[in-house]
């Protein structure tokens, strides 16, 4: 899927994420995790269903041109003063593996749900969820900061803030890895 260009706009962001599993051999340890919603309702100012493009008015009144991919099919049935319902909601989950030996890297994978026969209106609702595995290097209990090696750039020391997350630092083990997981959900609603 390509990127949801309604998202740039959006600003107020959210998301909502558990994290936790067990297997016989390592278990996920969730280690927190931070949730942002935000909800925009709208007016369309202007339609340009050939060029995939919507323009919508802001919190402050001024025209916004949004452009959209070659996915929003039914542009051809948004009008001119309909109302669009745009819920935003963004977050992040961080997760130890208790493996040791996993390496460092990205996955990334998302879903759409668009408007049905019965309702054509524009609309739906699209997921996308990235996994980044980092690799601890180094953990300084004193300090209360553990070294990360992302997938790409340089090794990263990050201050464990958590009073109940210093406690468990010394069950750490350098070559665990630790997931920070990044999930979107836009659903755009839109009537008349």
């Amino acid at each position: 899927m390509k990127p949801i260009r309604f998202l740039a706009y959006a600003g107020a962001l959210a998301s909502f994420l558990t994290a936790a599993g067990q297997s016989v051999l390592a278990a996920e340890i969730p280690l927190g995790s931070k949730t942002l919603e935000g909800q925009i309702i709208t007016q369309v100012l202007a339609v340009d269903p050939a060029n995939y493009q919507v323009t919508i008015e802001d919190a402050q009144g001024k025209p916004v041109t949004l452009q959209l991919t070659d996915q929003a099919k039914n542009l051809h049935n948004l009008k001119v003063g309909d109302k669009i319902d745009i819920q935003v909601v963004r977050s992040v989950a961080y997760v130890l593996e208790t493996n040791v030996g996993d390496q460092p890297g990205v996955t990334n994978e998302s879903a759409v749900v668009r408007a049905t026969k019965d309702n054509p209106n524009p609309g739906g609702e699209a997921v996308r969820q990235v996994k980044v595995t980092s690799k601890i290097t180094a953990i300084d209990l004193k300090k209360h900061e553990v070294t990360l090696l992302p997938p790409e750039g340089p090794v990263r020391v990050v201050k464990v803030e958590d009073p109940e997350l210093q406690a468990r630092m010394s069950k750490l083990k350098v070559g665990q890895t630790v997931d920070a997981i990044f999930t979107e959900v836009l659903n755009v609603k839109t009537s008349r």
